[in-house]
């Protein structure tokens, strides 16, 4: 799956992050991926986040899942909006939309939420504080968006009081579009918009990006490194010389009072590791896809010696951080793998492929055997072409 005639440079250089974007249909033969039957089903299960939003005048409510069915039946004639999270998790055809843009980096990709809504349905005006493409699947929506640049929304933009959505007080757009199916729209951060399904089975999927908060880089690894620092670590001053006034800081030893905080905080390497596990847990950690049966040694080689690949678990992150030109981290769903040589080669494709054919020659490398085996029993990998 790949987008016709989108130039991926000239996007990044002209419209990411910068200014928005209407893409009409570029995938040549557009086919929406998931039946909205099957995306109310998902929105009645318990591990799968959804939220209902109902709109009547001027007034939004939210309802959070698990939905039950038979709510939707009692919701003929009036505009509403299904949204479900991270469906690219549990469907492999809408985890295939994001291929495309993964010219944007696996770490900066968040997940696929995907809303069914009926005429007049929608959100209201808001801005996000991410990056977003919108892919029409289903009905027609009519998109409004707002100043961008300079204009665009802040932390400061007055906001509508309301306990779940981030409703704009005041939205003024300028400029709109009707959005048929495999039409997109790109809308950088603080761009405010607002979208409102144009008859019924109107079905959106939003392609949404990470963007962590210098106060949540922060406080995450602050949190990380006062979970390793131990008690004794403390400020010393063997050297101390008396001074005239006992009341003052000396700046010696606030150079030093600084020195034990910014000699932790400035160390990159263990930024790095952490930043890798940090930026690869996954989004709902709790979920258990590791196999009913371990995968064994004996197992794998013979599944390699066949010719057999991998798929990777669409719910799985996968990135790294490169130390030398075949020396390396890994860091799948939180865990770091150092990898090193023909593993550290295997690696980068398995970052950037969603399946990977192993090479036979890999039967006899006992690391990257390993690897394997433990992405395997971890289920962030599955053998199998994902076909």
């Amino acid at each position: 799956m790949h987008l016709i005639n989108f130039d991926a440079d000239i996007f990044l250089r002209d419209y990411w992050q910068k200014q928005p974007l209407l893409i009409r249909n570029p995938w040549g033969a557009w086919h929406n991926p998931l039946e909205p039957d099957e995306l109310a089903g998902l929105a009645c299960e318990d591990d799968i986040e959804s939220r209902l939003i109902v709109q009547v005048n001027d007034t939004w409510t939210v309802e959070h899942g698990p939905i039950p069915e038979t709510r939707f039946g009692s919701l003929d004639g009036q505009a509403w909006t299904l949204l479900v999270q991270a469906v690219d998790h549990v469907a492999p055809d809408v985890a295939a939309l994001i291929a495309p843009f993964r010219f944007i980096p696996n770490w900066r990709i968040d997940d696929v939420m995907v809303s069914y809504a009926t005429d007049g349905g929608g959100v209201g005006p808001h801005f996000d504080q991410y990056d977003v493409f919108l892919i029409q699947g289903l009905g027609q929506r009519r998109w409004q968006v707002g100043a961008h640049g300079e204009d665009a929304c802040t932390a400061k933009t007055p906001l509508r009081p309301h306990d779940d959505l981030r409703l704009l007080a005041a939205f003024e757009p300028i400029a709109e579009w009707l959005l048929n199916p495999g039409d997109i729209l790109y809308v950088p951060p603080g761009v405010a918009h607002n979208g409102v399904a144009v008859g019924d089975d109107c079905m959106t999927y939003s392609i949404g990006f990470r963007a962590p908060a210098r106060s949540e880089l922060i406080a995450h690894y602050c949190d990380h490194l006062l979970s390793n620092l131990q008690d004794d670590d403390r400020y010393t001053d063997p050297g101390l010389k008396t001074q005239p006034n006992p009341g003052e800081v000396s700046a010696g030893a606030l150079a030093q009072l600084q020195a034990m905080i910014t000699d932790k905080l400035g160390d990159r390497a263990a930024f790095a590791r952490w930043f890798g596990e940090y930026s690869s847990t996954p989004k709902n950690p709790e979920q258990d896809f590791a196999p009913d049966k371990p995968m064994t040694l004996k197992r794998l080689r013979k599944a390699i010696a066949v010719g057999q690949g991998v798929t990777r678990n669409p719910a799985s992150r996968f990135v790294f951080i490169r130390h030398a030109p075949h020396r390396l981290d890994l860091f799948v769903d939180g865990t770091c793998y150092p990898c090193a040589d023909e593993t550290a080669a295997l690696a980068e494709q398995l970052c950037a492929q969603p399946h990977v054919a192993v090479p036979a020659e890999l039967g006899a490398s006992e690391a990257a055997l390993a690897l394997l085996i433990a992405l395997i029993n971890e289920g962030s990998l599955s053998l199998g072409d994902g076909g």
